[in-house]
């Protein structure tokens, strides 16, 4: 009973190690969903951007402590010999004097011409102007992995049709063979057998090859290391495709409403209107409170150092004001840059808004295109079917030349290919869309 056991714990053991190693060798299967969420937590193009937005927000911190006071430590160790002033007495002494001055002194602005409270405001917009340029990114990405993605997919149906063509002229290939042996055809017939066979399998390794070169893609954009494998989650095939049914300015104003960019862009707008608030400010005078306390020793006094520090303990305070009266135009020149830059800011946001209606303008034209085509395409493959059906038919009963089969299944195979191109540019324009309205994008 005891061997029996050891037996069954025994195969337990290597049920489960087979088990495990299969769950470890099973590649993870990616949607669409993972892709966007892995990329937008991991890709080097996002991680920038945000990292932009954290130096706005220590520069912004750095802005608002300018409000502070600042506070300085001395000290300095002198000697002086001959004719000279004590530097703590101010006697005028001719000796070796040995000297020590200590102090602590601090300064803080009362007012620069509202120039620290609009350098604060402003770098507040730069830190909510960074937040929207990661958004941007993000939307950039998630644009880029939808198109790599969709991408994938066709490429991967391509290799299946360049599959099966090579098959089905494999097939005709031995079936040529056969007929030649039997002095039905010619021997131009069955070379021409031989070449399409050939030429369909250069285009199965083609199609394997665009498929390998979609996943590098895909995985840059997802920042997976080259040992990493990458299989994706195809779409079933039963998915409706929807029809377009949507206003095109209604997307178009949706898309400046919620696109990062264009509130970026109304941003650097009010970003360069206060540089040239700050700018105007140099015109002002600035009022500034100092202080300081500080003491001293001299090798003149016979006095103790500590009791010298007591007795030479001294204390300031005061208001400091400078007045700006000419600075070689430097400030004119100033305020005069802030001014072209807050009409730069105005066409950028013009061009902006141009940029924005061409992406929606582009992708309803190309929706509504694509609605046509995978009707006009759907139809032509299965006209394309059923001829090269009867076109095989036929070839079997010797009735049709190895010409004009190959003929038939090359037009099969076109309007296959443009079936899942049409099906693909739907999906991918009608997403786009959705997107630009501010839907998640999802399959």
């Amino acid at each position: 009973m005891k061997i029996v056991l050891q037996i069954l714990c025994f195969f337990s053991v290597l049920v489960a190690s087979g088990q495990t190693n299969d769950s470890i060798n099973t590649p993870k299967i990616w949607s669409l969903e993972d892709c966007i969420n892995y990329a937008i937590a991991n890709n080097i193009t996002v991680k920038d951007a945000d990292l932009v937005k954290n130096i706005a927000e220590v520069d912004y911190d750095k802005t608002k402590s300018s409000r502070l006071p600042n506070l300085f430590g001395s000290a300095s160790e002198s000697f002086s010999n001959g004719n000279t002033v004590d530097p703590i007495t101010s006697d005028y002494v001719t000796d070796q004097i040995y000297s020590t001055n200590l102090g602590i002194s601090s300064a803080m602005t009362l007012y620069q011409g509202s120039q620290i409270s609009n350098q604060i405001k402003q770098s507040k917009l730069l830190v909510d102007q960074n937040s929207f340029l990661v958004e941007e990114a993000k939307n950039d990405i998630i644009i880029s992995i939808l198109e790599n993605y969709l991408q994938l997919l066709y490429s991967k149906e391509g290799i299946t049709i360049a599959e099966n063509n090579l098959i089905a002229s494999e097939t005709e290939v031995a079936r040529a063979k056969a007929r030649l042996e039997a002095g039905s055809i010619a021997l131009n017939d069955y070379t021409e057998a031989q070449s399409q066979a050939a030429t369909n399998k250069y285009a199965v390794i083609t199609a394997k090859n665009d498929y390998q070169q979609y996943i590098i893609a895909l995985k840059q954009l997802l920042e997976l290391t080259p040992e990493d494998t990458l299989e994706v989650e195809v779409i079933d095939d039963n998915i409706q495709l929807i029809n377009l049914e949507m206003d095109k300015m209604n997307i178009y104003h949706k898309a400046l409403n919620i696109l990062p960019e264009m509130s970026a862009s109304d941003l650097d707008i009010a970003i360069n209107e206060k540089e040239l608030d700050v700018a105007k400010g140099a015109y002002l005078p600035t009022l500034s409170l100092v202080g300081s306390v500080g003491s001293g020793y001299t090798s003149i006094s016979n006095i103790d150092f500590t009791r010298q520090l007591d007795i030479n303990f001294n204390q300031s305070i005061g208001l400091s004001l400078s007045v700006p009266i000419f600075n070689r135009n430097i400030t004119k020149s100033a305020v005069k840059t802030a001014e072209l830059n807050i009409e730069r800011s105005q066409i950028q946001k013009q061009s902006t808004e141009k940029e924005i209606y061409k992406k929606v303008e582009t992708a309803y034209q190309n929706a509504l295109s694509a609605q046509e085509q995978i009707i006009a395409a759907e139809a032509s493959q299965e006209a394309a079917l059923q001829s090269y059906n009867l076109a095989k038919i036929k070839y079997e009963l010797g009735e049709l030349s190895t010409t004009d089969l190959i003929i038939n299944q090359n037009t099969y195979t076109a309007a296959q290919q443009n079936y899942i191109q049409a099906k693909y540019l739907n999906i991918l324009y009608h997403q786009l869309l959705q997107f630009y309205q501010g839907n998640d994008i999802k399959l």
